[in-house]
């Protein structure tokens, strides 16, 4: 982003028909950190989305848009009546920290606690340990990729405070 063109960062509800455009933003993103092709290649059912996952009322997902443009998205799934699961997160690498993976965790927060939630889990990448505690999560232990047998993923929580706007 030009530092003389202030982007307008906007979030709003995903359309069954960008799966595929998440789905290939999540690889980038992730592939982002250096992990090897035979990694990626082991993640990509993981990270694949299709129009029926982005539709599945089960499953809340939201897109950041800079100026028009989808730079990032979050998707969000009901585990029990007070508790939800940040299922993704993922920010184009030329916009990582710059504001984009905050602005979706706090429009998660703010969704799961306007459905009556007192929690957030986060299985993140470790490479995102320093961004989910600085969004307020605490490491609760961990759990084995979905991706990668014998990999174990940082798991994380977020107490929801009903009461607060923000």
């Amino acid at each position: 982003m030009d530092e003389n063109h202030r982007a307008a960062l906007t979030i709003r509800s995903a359309r069954a028909d960008e799966g595929g455009y998440l789905s290939d933003l999540a690889m980038r993103s992730k592939a982002h950190w250096g992990y090897s092709r035979e990694f990626m290649d082991a993640c990509r059912d993981e990270l694949t989305f299709s129009a029926l996952d982005v539709a599945n009322p089960q499953h809340l997902f939201h897109v950041a848009e800079l100026d028009g443009i989808v730079v990032g998205f979050s998707a969000l799934r009901r585990v029990s009546s007070t508790e939800w699961e940040l299922d993704a997160l993922f920010v184009e690498p030329d916009v990582i920290r710059r504001g984009v993976g905050m602005a979706l965790i706090e429009n998660a927060k703010s969704t799961v606690r306007s459905r009556g939630a007192d929690v957030l889990v986060i299985q993140g990448d470790p490479h995102a340990e320093g961004f989910y505690v600085a969004a307020g999560a605490r490491r609760i232990g961990e759990r084995e990729s979905g991706s990668v047998a014998g990999r174990y993923l940082p798991l994380f929580s977020i107490a929801i405070c009903r009461n607060a706007s923000k």
